[in-house]
């Protein structure tokens, strides 16, 4: 059986992606740091998906560049870029989720 990496990272970031939106509805109100970090944990999930349709279009040549590896760890790049994204103000996301986690706990 022949996996490929990009699919199999694709498929971990969706998932991912999908695990931390359940997590919305798990965060206790009271503790507004865990609903922060929860929202910009999506946001920075939001933001690798998005840019991940950029990177994986880059050529990859020169003497280093190209192969198996590559394509694996591009998209751990691409998910470290989106951390920090979102950690140095991000586009916004993760103001708009905290606010929708607390308003659902709230009801």
């Amino acid at each position: 059986m022949n996996i490929d990496s990009s699919t199999y990272m694709d498929n971990a970031l969706s998932g991912s992606l999908a695990s931390k939106a359940n997590a919305l509805a798990n965060v206790n109100p009271k503790d507004e740091k865990a609903a922060m970090a929860t929202a910009k944990d999506f946001e920075a999930v939001f933001i690798s998906q998005m840019l991940s349709p950029i990177f994986e279009s880059l050529p990859t040549d020169g003497p280093m560049g190209g192969g198996q590896g590559e394509r694996m760890f591009r998209s751990l790049m691409v998910q470290e870029y989106g951390k920090q994204l979102s950690e140095s103000g991000g586009i916004g996301i993760s103001n708009a989720v905290y606010r929708e986690i607390i308003k659902l706990q709230e009801v």
